[in-house]
C-alpha cells in the first residue's frame, strides 16, 4: 500500500489552506497514494482566539470537503486534525477525522493532551480555547488495517501508543504541528522511537513554515518502518511526500524481534517497590545470612 503525508503552512485564511490541502491531496493520490494524512489544525493554524472563531462542527465545510474528496479519489484520508466547535460549550476539540474511499466517516479522535508549554520564548497554552478528548481511538481500512489515532503532543505520551498496539493497531497517524524547535531537536526521535517500541509504521504530517506572529512549524512530516527506519521525509517546503506500508515488513519485524509478545503487564501494573539498604539486603538472604 502506498501512503502519503501533506505537509502545509496553514495560516488563520481557511480558503487559501483547503485549496493548497485540496491541492496537496490530490498529487499524492497522482503518485499512488492510497492513505493520504494531512496536519493538524490544517484548516486553520493561528492565535487561539481566531482559531476558537473560525472553529467548525463536523458538519462544516472542511469536513464535508474531505468527505467529497475521499469519496471522488476513492481513497482513506485522515483529515489531520480540524479544530471542532462544541455545542453548548466555549471551548473547542482539536480533533482528528478518517474518512474511507465511500467518503463517511469511519472515526473521529479528540486530542487527549493539551500543549500547555512554553519553547523558544513563546508560550503555548492550548487549554485556554480546548477541551482534551476522552477516548483512545483505534480505527480500521477498508482492507482490516488497523490505524491507531493521535495528534502531534499526543506522540510525547508513550503509553497512548501502548494501549493502541496492544488493542491491535498496525499504523500509528501523528498529524502535528510541531514548533520549530521541537521539530529541530525531538520529532524524528519520539517518531522512531514510538514506531521502535511498538512496532508498527508511523505515518507523521507536520506543519512548515509561520502561520502567524511568533508561530513556527518545523516540517519534515516522515513514514517510519517498524524497525524505525525513515522511509520518506518531507522537504522545507509544502509538499506531499509518499512511500510504500508493506504488513508483510511489519510480520517480520514482530516474528524476529517479538518485543510485544515479551511484555510482562501483570508485573507492571504491581506497585513499584522503592529500594532502599534494607530491601536490598533482603533480596540476599535473611538478614541473619548478610548481618556483619
Amino acid at each position: 500500500m502506498l501512503v502519503g503525508a501533506v505537509q502545509l503552512n496553514s495560516t488563520e485564511d481557511v480558503e487559501r489552506n483547503l485549496e493548497v490541502a485540496d491541492r496537496l491531496t490530490r498529487a499524492a493520490v497522482a503518485r499512488g497514494a492510497e492513505l493520504v494524512l494531512l496536519p493538524e489544525k490544517w484548516s486553520v493554524l493561528g492565535h487561539g482566539e481566531v482559531m476558537l472563531e473560525r472553529a467548525e462542527p463536523l458538519d462544516g465545510r472542511c469536513i464535508a470537503w474531505a468527505r467529497a474528496v475521499a469519496r471522488e479519489l476513492g481513497i482513506e484520508l485522515i483529515a489531520g486534525s480540524i479544530v471542532e466547535r462544541l455545542q453548548g460549550e466555549s471551548r473547542a476539540a482539536n480533533t482528528s477525522v478518517h474518512i474511507g474511499p465511500d467518503g463517511e466517516l469511519r472515526a473521529v479522535y479528540r486530542k487527549l493532551h493539551m500543549f500547555d508549554v512554553q519553547v523558544d520564548g513563546v508560550r503555548y497554552a492550548e487549554s485556554d480555547h480546548e477541551r482534551a478528548g476522552e477516548e483512545i481511538v483505534l480505527s480500521a481500512l477498508a482492507d482490516g488495517t488497523r490505524v491507531g489515532m493521535s495528534i502531534c503532543y499526543d506522540v510525547r505520551f508513550p503509553e497512548l501508543y501502548r494501549a493502541l498496539v496492544a488493542a491491535g493497531a498496525q499504523i500509528l497517524s501523528i498529524p502535528s504541528a510541531f514548533t520549530l524547535a521541537t521539530t529541530r531537536d525531538h520529532w524524528e526521535l519520539l517518531l522512531r522511537a514510538r514506531a521502535i517500541e511498538n512496532q508498527c509504521f508511523v505515518l507523521a504530517a507536520n506543519q512548515i513554515g509561520e502561520h502567524a506572529r511568533g508561530m513556527r512549524s518545523g516540517g519534515r512530516s516522515m513514514l517510519v518502518d517498524p524497525w524505525g527506519v525513515v522511509l520518506a521525509c518531507a522537504p522545507d517546503r509544502e509538499c506531499a511526500i509518499v512511500g510504500e506500508l508493506d504488513l508483510q515488513r511489519l510480520g517480520d519485524v514482530r516474528r524476529q524481534l517479538p518485543s510485544l509478545a515479551h511484555r510482562r503487564p501483570e508485573v507492571y501494573a504491581r506497585p513499584v517497590v522503592v529500594a532502599d539498604q534494607a530491601t536490598a539486603r533482603a533480596a540476599l538472604g535473611s538478614p541473619a545470612d548478610v548481618a556483619g
